[in-house]
């Protein structure tokens, strides 16, 4: 049995629906993110899960039990705030202790929970310190001591790595994942930063419009989405929308309007329309001066496309270029810079050849 499980729940307000029928489980120690564009209903799923909002339809299990009816200080659930909401007047150790005393434990209960909480985010000699003389990254971490000195079953986190700068953001991500782990406990994590689901969480519901429209490891998200809306919203990605022409080998050769014919690997569910979407990301798309070696040619099918570079992104890592194409569609495509100084570097108004194989293409129904 999973430690949550969400049965066909619905929120209102008013007429609108900010949350429609999602159903979900969530196990025991799992790192589990919802993500999706502002208003999609996934912090009102939170705060449902918070105790804030009830449900109007459908139930919420936590351990088999129902809890829709449940006051958000009974249930053995923490929620951390995307503000902190720290109390400015308390000091970092009076904060952490606030919900240890409000529950009655003990004096000497109490001091050796903050110094556990203290020790475990790292805050070692800030505990008199308040709010104010605090950093971005401090705060946060005297949020999350504050969550989890309850030992709650699941924490719950409302986007919050939002105030900090990306340094820190990345390193926090990190810090969290360390955290979760050593702690063995439930976390859920809500965000509108793809980057960072797909850093921490081990899987990831998507939402939009109040809907769940797909739960799924990073990988298996960004590599096989359901959708066209999906493939869209997760990372980069190029669409080519065609039909249909022949299907032979476990591949298929669609007639697209911006790039010719394009030659796919068949998806292993099969396609029941004609009328679909290439999606390729931009990492899978190669450039070339001439075109692809003859050893990729001799092995597979390979689809090549022309243009001129109309755009350059040096990123560090990787540079990001964009190609005019014949057709006068736009073809994104990053490449990783290996070399300290690239001297296969693309220049602007260069022509360039733009290739990637069968297997680089997913098939997307429209």
């Amino acid at each position: 049995m999973p430690l949550l499980r969400i049965e066909r729940v619905v929120k209102r307000f008013g007429t609108f629906r900010a949350v429609d029928g999602v159903s979900l489980d969530i196990h025991a120690g799992e790192f589990f993110a919802l993500l999706g564009p502002s208003g999609c209903g996934k912090t009102t799923l939170l705060r449902m899960l918070a105790g804030f909002e009830g449900p109007d339809e459908g139930r919420i299990l936590l351990n088999g039990k129902d809890i829709a009816n449940v006051l958000p200080h009974e249930r053995p659930v923490n929620m951390m705030f995307q503000n902190y909401a720290l109390f400015p007047h308390l000091s970092v150790r009076d904060n952490i202790a606030f919900g240890l005393k409000r529950a009655g434990m003990a004096r000497s209960e109490i001091d050796a929970r903050v110094a556990e909480m203290v020790a475990l985010v790292k805050l070692e000699g800030l505990e008199k310190r308040k709010p104010d003389n605090l950093s971005g990254g401090q705060k946060q971490r005297v949020a999350l001591a504050r969550s989890l000195a309850r030992r709650p079953q699941m924490l719950l986190l409302d986007e919050p790595l939002a105030a900090l700068d990306k340094k820190l953001r990345e390193s926090t991500q990190f810090e969290l994942m360390e955290l979760q782990r050593r702690l063995g406990l439930t976390f859920v994590i809500v965000t509108h930063d793809q980057e960072e689901a797909m850093t921490v969480a081990g899987r990831i519901g998507v939402m939009d419009s109040g809907r769940l429209d797909q739960v799924a490891s990073p990988r298996e998200l960004y590599e096989a989405p359901h959708s066209r809306w999906i493939a869209e919203f997760v990372g980069d990605v190029n669409l080519f929308d065609g039909e249909i022409e022949a299907r032979e080998h476990h591949r298929l050769t669609i007639a697209t309007r911006d790039a010719g014919m394009l030659v796919v690997a068949e998806p292993r569910q099969g396609v029941r329309k004609t009328t679909v979407s290439v999606a390729i990301r931009p990492e899978k798309v190669k450039l070339s001066r001439l075109g692809p070696a003859p050893d990729a040619i001799a092995s597979q099918p390979i689809n090549r496309l022309e243009g001129i570079i109309t755009d350059v992104s040096y990123l560090g890592a990787l540079t990001t270029y964009k190609v005019r194409l014949d057709s006068g569609a736009i073809l994104r495509s990053s490449m990783a810079n290996t070399a300290r100084i690239d001297i296969d570097a693309y220049n602007l108004s260069q022509r360039v050849v733009a290739w990637f194989t069968p297997d680089d293409c997913l098939v997307l129904e429209q």
